[in-house]
Parts: C-alpha cells; sequence; structure tokens
C-alpha cells in the first residue's frame, strides 16, 4: 500500500538519498528544482504545496519500495490518490521517470485548479453524513474519500464548506478542515481531469504484472483502463473502504504499508467493521 497527499513531511527519504543518487539527480532534472533540498530541508516551505507535494511523495514512496525489495508475482498493490501511481509503477505499468512525469503534471494542474476547500468528518458513518448533507441542503458538497466506516473527506466549494464546518461545529460532529486550496476528488475538478486525460494521450503502459486495484472503480484495473482512470481519479471518489473490502473479499490477509502507518489504520478499522466484498456481487 502507498499513501498520497497527507503523508508528507520535512526529512522524508534522508534514509534514502545516499543509495539512490542516480533517481535523484534524475528527479531533480526532471522536476527543474532540488528534490533531495525540498524534502529534507523545505527552505521555501514548498513541501506543503501540491505541486511539490506529489512529486516528492512518489519519489521517496518509490525508492522505499525499491529498497524494500519485497515485490512478489503475489502481490496486490494498492495506493490512496498519489499513491496510486507508485501502485502502478511497482506492478510494472511505467518506469520510474514515466511516473514522476505523470505526477508532475498531476500536481501542477492539481495545484491550479479552480478553488475550493476540503474536510474530513470523523465518527459519523456514510449514511448519517449524507443525512446531514441533505438535511443542511448542502448538494454542492461531494464525498472525496471514503476512507473508512467513521472517516469520510468531503469537497467543495471554500465558502460552502466553510459553513458545513460551522454547522458541523454546533452539531458536535467532529469536522476537520484540510490545508488544500483545490476541492480534490470532486465535480469540480473535471477540467483539470480532462486536461490530464488529453495530457495522457502522450503515454503508452504496460500490461500491469500484478493486480492493482482502481481508486474510481474499487476492482482491480484491466486491460487499456490505465489512461481512463488515472484522469478519472482526479473528479471522482478514492474508493478506500471498498478497495480493502474487495481485498478481503479475495482472502488477502496480510496489508503492508510502504513508508508510513496512515494507511494501515484504516485497514485495521475497515476489517474489523466491514464485510468482504464477494466478486459476484459486484454490479
Amino acid at each position: 500500500m502507498f499513501s498520497g497527499q497527507g503523508s508528507q513531511h520535512k526529512g522524508m527519504g534522508k534514509d534514502l538519498f545516499n543509495s539512490f543518487k542516480n533517481e535523484v539527480v534524475l528527479a531533480s532534472t526532471i522536476l527543474g528544482y532540488d528534490l533531495e533540498e525540498l524534502c529534507l530541508n523545505d527552505p521555501r516551505r514548498e513541501l506543503g504545496k501540491t505541486q511539490f507535494t506529489q512529486p516528492a511523495l512518489y519519489v521517496v514512496n518509490a525508492l522505499t519500495f525499491i529498497q524494500k525489495k519485497t515485490s512478489s508475482p503475489n502481490n496486490w498493490f494498492i495506493g490512496h490518490s498519489l499513491g496510486e501511481y507508485n501502485a502502478l509503477l511497482a506492478a510494472g505499468a511505467f518506469d520510474f521517470e514515466t511516473g514522476l512525469r505523470l505526477v508532475q503534471k498531476r500536481g501542477e494542474l492539481m495545484a491550479n485548479a479552480v478553488t475550493g476547500s476540503m474536510a474530513a468528518v470523523l465518527g459519523l458513518n456514510i449514511d448519517e453524513l449524507k443525512n446531514k448533507l441533505n438535511e443542511g441542503d448542502y448538494g454542492s458538497i461531494d464525498i472525496a474519500n471514503f476512507n473508512t466506516p467513521s472517516q469520510t473527506v468531503i469537497s467543495g466549494p471554500k465558502d460552502v464548506v466553510d459553513n458545513l464546518i460551522k454547522d458541523f461545529d454546533n452539531q458536535g460532529v467532529f469536522i476537520i478542515p484540510l490545508f488544500v486550496t483545490s476541492p480534490f476528488h470532486s465535480r469540480y475538478m473535471k477540467q483539470a481531469a480532462d486536461d490530464f486525460s488529453l495530457f495522457l494521450e502522450d503515454f503508452e503502459f504496460s500490461t500491469l504484472k500484478s493486480p492493482v486495484i482502481s481508486n474510481v472503480t474499487g476492482v482491480p484495473y484491466e486491460n487499456g483502463q490505465i489512461p481512463v482512470l488515472l484522469s478519472q481519479q482526479i473528479n471522482n471518489s478514492v474508493n478506500w473502504t471498498d478497495t480493502i473490502r474487495y481485498l478481503m473479499g479475495q482472502g488477502v490477509n496480510d496489508f503492508e504499508e510502504v513508508r508510513s502507518e496512515i494507511l494501515s489504520k484504516m485497514v485495521s478499522e475497515i476489517r474489523e467493521n466491514c464485510t468482504p466484498i464477494i466478486e459476484n456481487e459486484i454490479a
């Protein structure tokens, strides 16, 4: 499992960069700035900005995975949002450089997208959350991340999200604003998704050597789906809960997270509280 935006921190990669000098130089050349300096020292406080965060995480995730050398033909690979690019890299969809160029463009498009906001809602199941959104006439809010049965991320226009935060605070609902400037994984990212789709036309993708589950569908990629689903991922929900439920239905019991522990905590909650998805039940 590979985590995405939100798992970055100053100092990440410090145990990797000396062992992967060629890859770090290549990455810095492609990106046009010193990646190691960004990750270790963040002198201009750019690591938290989407256009810098995403390439940095992609590189550190990739190098961590290469160092671990745990790949086998029996692996499934999954990633949360940006992390899905590392999952596809690990499964052989493209090489390190190609993945970085994809992530660089994705980060730029998402950073320059329409302004908006996001927030994490804790303690409500999805039905309770949807009921509250309907009761409050919050039709302009989208569900961005179905993370766990009790953790959901919402996305939408900044003024509406700000009102929702105040409303939920008054109701005693635990809601945390996220430090982003665009409404990721929502209908408002459609233009960024369309622009990325055009960008992807210049790339070819290899047949996957191991299965990767799509954030968009919650089931494994099929042949030819990579460019379609990677563009759709930008303006569609991250179906993380159903991803784990699908793997549970496939008899997967061992979940190993690369570099972080964020996803592992989500997986524990999902496995404790959700039933598996049996493949023949999928519509």
